[in-house]
């Protein structure tokens, strides 16, 4: 077995709550040794947001496994200099401040990059280190509210939807904060030098919102609401309501698959009407809305299990655990945390030839690994000892 992809690389964390967390979680998961470090005061918020089940909630035991933790008082300079000194032989930092903290606790980048030149320094923050909202407060909704994608979400007779996968914070911070992180960190094996990577939530979502800037090109605005190809304008591409109150995700935009749709349903009269608009998608939507709404989801489950067109159910997440597909692909664990209890946790969603994933470390308590990471980083005991007595570390 080869090394995991990204053996050998270390990575300082000084987020919390959701998106640098998470970003940090996938690093981890491919085998950089994560150092969450927290403060000696609260520290993540994420331990208490939500039900605590013994010591931590949910959150937070979900996007924490496989890193270690310290406590460290930025505040105090000996807890900067500890810092620095573990920066020495650091590859990359994530921080989750806003514009100007890490620079006045005298550890943002300048101060890291003279003594580590590649180090690859990522900073996540909801608009980013420049621009006249750079010290706002925000959260996920107001970065997807001001990128226009909060105002394209919902049913077209109903305002704007909430989304319970946070689109700021895990597509728009984890996954575009990774991606930077990353593709910096073969920029530095090349060249010796590492990067700033300046990441805004609210950038990276407008970044991603293709489908609105589509309708925007070709018609100079939008659609609204719940009217655009596949946010409901299309019958093709819909959800529809079944007998027991559940739903069935129709998803045929290939023609093919809207006439076998068709031919399944015994309703090859509607095969002409495939990516229709206005009244006439209406009137298909109404139609199928009484066909589906006629038999429970298990009925067409079974109906189109064998049919090949893009019509499947919609799954609660506790289904989804469950489901065959997920299973095989070994998506679903489940983790015995030694204080928390048993966990149901989600694997690295990449498959890698030769590296098999798996949770070494569950979610580590507030300074669990403190002693054993400064040892590593040269401290002796007696100064380890100092440090706690000072209430550094």
């Amino acid at each position: 077995m080869r090394p995991k992809p990204l053996a050998g690389i270390r990575v300082l964390d000084l987020t919390r709550l959701l998106p640098g967390p998470m970003c940090t979680l996938h690093l981890a998961d491919m085998g950089a040794d994560v150092i969450k470090i927290e403060d000696t005061g609260a520290g993540d918020y994420a331990r208490t947001m939500g039900k605590v089940r013994v010591k931590n909630a949910g959150l937070f035991l979900a996007a924490n496994r496989n890193k270690r933790a310290l406590r460290l008082d930025l505040k105090q300079a000996e807890g900067r200099e500890v810092f620095l000194r573990l920066a020495r032989n650091a590859d990359v930092i994530v921080e989750s401040f806003r514009p100007g903290v890490v620079d006045k606790l005298g550890i943002g980048y300048e101060a890291v990059r003279a003594v580590n030149p590649e180090i690859v320094y990522c900073a996540l923050t909801g608009y980013g280190q420049t621009g006249p909202y750079r010290d706002r407060a925000g959260h996920d909704l107001n970065y997807c509210g001001y990128a226009g994608v909060t105002e394209q979400i919902g049913a077209a007779d109903s305002g704007p939807a909430l989304s319970n996968l946070q689109i700021g914070d895990l597509l728009g911070g984890s996954l575009t904060a990774v991606m930077g992180i990353l593709a910096a960190l073969v920029d530095a094996n090349r060249t010796g030098l590492g990067r700033y990577v300046d990441v805004a939530m609210t950038d990276s979502v407008l970044a991603h919102a293709v489908l609105p800037l589509a309708a925007h090109l070709e018609d100079g605005r939008t659609r609204p609401r719940g009217a655009d190809m596949l946010s409901g304008g299309l019958p093709c591409y819909n959800v529809y309501r079944t007998a027991d109150g559940k739903f069935m995700a129709v998803g045929a935009l290939e023609r093919k698959f809207w006439e076998l749709l068709c031919e399944t349903l015994g309703r090859p009269d509607l095969k002409p009407f495939h990516r229709v608009e206005g009244d006439e998608a209406k009137w298909v939507k109404e139609e199928l809305e009484v066909i589906f709404g006629a038999q429970p989801r298990a009925h067409w489950e079974e109906k189109f299990a064998a049919v090949d067109c893009c019509v499947t159910p919609v799954l609660t997440l506790e289904e989804s655990l469950d489901n065959e597909q997920l299973q095989a692909r070994g998506m679903v664990l489940r983790h015995a945390h030694p204080v928390d209890g048993e966990l149901t946790q989600f694997a690295l969603p990449l498959k890698f030839s030769e590296f098999e994933f798996s949770i070494e470390r569950p979610a580590p308590m507030p300074g669990e690994h403190s002693c054993e990471i400064l040892r590593e980083a040269g401290f002796s005991d007696p100064e380890i000892g100092a440090l706690e007595k000072a209430g550094v570390i």
